[in-house]
């Protein structure tokens, strides 16, 4: 079982998820500077809040540089969270600065005309489409999450999606590129489908 390392930056449900690991006797720990992620062997990147703010957070942190290096350079396996997924991308509708650009892909606004059925922000929990039983659902029987956003993530290359969920349509709930990986929804916040979603990632 592999240690993991949450990112701390400034903006996420930190300690959710560390709770959730040392109730699973997962070994993890908080990391905010280079050398934390030298060692790391998973990290996950959380995010809540617009997409320029939490950017801005990142890039004044001090870590952008090692956290690219642990990622790109060495092949670290990386969980994005919400915001921290949307992260991943280039660009986004919400803001104007540049994404990490890991993935190939643009952050959109939901176009919902049907204002009165599908509010926005999209919150609360939804179904999930999982494309593979394996990686992150592995033994997960009709998962369900809890969402809370306003936009979402739009992969150029669909072998990318690793589950949707419908929202006035359909869209990514989840991606995967090698060793990266974004959830839209919040597995910290998602009960027991959340929990073994991050065990399924710290045995990857």
């Amino acid at each position: 079982m592999a240690h993991v390392s949450l990112v701390n930056y400034g903006l996420g449900n930190i300690h959710a998820f560390a709770n959730i690991y040392r109730r699973l006797n997962i070994d993890v720990d908080i990391v905010d500077d280079a050398n934390g992620l030298a060692a790391a062997e998973r990290l996950i990147l959380p995010g809540v809040g617009a997409f320029d703010w939490a950017m801005n957070r990142l890039n004044r942190s001090g870590i952008r540089e090692a956290l690219d290096e642990a990622v790109l350079g060495r092949g670290v396996p990386v969980l994005g969270v919400c915001v921290g997924m949307q992260m991943m991308a280039r660009t986004s509708d919400e803001g104007e600065l540049p994404g990490l650009g890991w993935i190939d892909a643009k952050v959109a606004r939901f176009d919902l005309a049907e204002a009165h059925r599908y509010p926005l922000p999209h919150m609360g929990w939804n179904d999930i489409q999982p494309r593979s039983a394996e990686c992150l659902f592995r033994g997960s029987e009709s998962p369900r999450f809890y969402f809370l956003h306003s936009y979402y993530f739009v992969p150029e290359h669909d072998q990318d999606v690793l589950a949707t969920a419908d929202y006035g349509g359909q869209f990514t709930a989840a991606v995967r590129k090698a060793n990266i990986i974004g959830t839209q929804f919040h597995p910290e916040k998602s009960h027991q489908w959340g929990i073994d979603l991050l065990r399924n990632f710290a045995e990857l």
